[in-house]
């Protein structure tokens, strides 16, 4: 049987850990509200964006870049358009900065590596942009075994989603594509539906011709008005397309973050009530020992003083 100083020192180790899991539970939980919030409204942005975005390429019949002022990658429109033989694929891999949060990290490191097997099936080549430490960490040590390699990391906007940090990534993953060294990207993220769940899905980026294939011109019945573009068609494209691209990795980031904060709420309040119980057997333990120290105590004095007497 376990000694009484053993006991307690087990007891308190459990009640400071207890403490921390609450603590990180109530961050948690105040976190995720105002994320839940930014989420949702930015749905309905992206929603739009995207009807807006097919109409407008269900509008155009041929790009050119001969007029336009290129200054980097994501301003070349008609190459972010183009669909060409898939040789290499470009992964975007969000996870977060920080661990305790359940299953969250590591089922986006599954879904990733699952993805990876998948396209070394056939052939295809796999590069990886990751997002957060805990991603970054694991992947670095499978991406050998399953024949990838990471390109680019990027850890601050994992803690604090921006279009700005959305733009950055988007910029690189433009170079890559545009330079011919992937044919394909893709994000693999997590899609936040309530506090309680959330569930892990992969969303294609680029190329982005085939938009306009499956956009209903016709509303109801009504046919779509003709549209016009001003200053020029071309102009506007090098606009929307960065745009709409941008938009898709900051609605990623969104999601991405607003699951890893309910997994953690969830995951640290199911360790706050695995504490408790833990207390209470170990309480149950202490006092078990406790008393049978008592009784053994009683039973030496008992046994002592029939000794004298005998």
């Amino acid at each position: 049987m376990a000694n009484l100083k053993d006991i307690k020192d087990r007891i308190q180790s459990v009640k400071s850990t207890q403490k921390i899991t609450r603590a990180m539970k109530m961050v948690a939980a105040a976190k995720v509200k105002k994320a839940e919030n930014t989420v949702k409204a930015s749905r309905p942005f992206t929603a739009e964006l995207t009807a807006m975005f097919k109409k407008l390429l269900s509008s155009v019949d041929g790009y050119n870049s001969t007029t336009l002022k290129i200054k980097s990658a994501i301003d070349n429109y008609p190459e972010l358009l183009e669909v060409r033989e898939t040789k290499a694929v470009g992964l975007l891999v969000i996870t977060s900065n920080k661990g305790l949060a359940g299953a969250y990290n590591a089922n986006i490191v599954r879904k990733t590596l699952t993805t990876i097997q998948d396209y070394n099936s056939r052939g295809i080549k796999t590069i990886l942009f990751v997002v957060g430490q805990k991603g970054i960490a694991a992947l670095k040590r499978k991406c050998k075994e399953f024949n990838s390699e990471i390109i680019k990391t990027y850890v601050g906007v994992a803690n604090t989603p921006s279009g700005e940090g959305a733009k950055m990534i988007i910029e690189d993953i433009a170079e890559y594509f545009v330079s011919h060294k992937i044919d394909k990207i893709e994000i693999i993220t997590t899609r936040f539906k309530n506090m309680m769940s959330y569930f892990t899905e992969s969303w294609d980026v680029l190329p982005l011709k085939g938009l306009n294939e499956d956009y209903e011109k016709y509303h109801d019945g009504i046919p779509e008005p003709l549209m016009e573009f001003e200053p020029d068609m071309h102009g506007i494209l090098q606009k929307i397309v960065p745009m709409y691209i941008t938009n898709i990795v900051y609605q990623a980031l969104l999601e991405a973050q607003a699951s890893e904060l309910a997994s953690r709420m969830t995951a640290m309040s199911a360790a706050t009530t695995n504490a408790e119980k833990m207390l209470h057997t170990l309480t149950i333990d202490y006092n078990k020992t406790r008393q049978w120290a008592i009784t053994q105590e009683i039973i030496e004095v008992a046994s002592g003083a029939n000794a004298q007497l005998g």
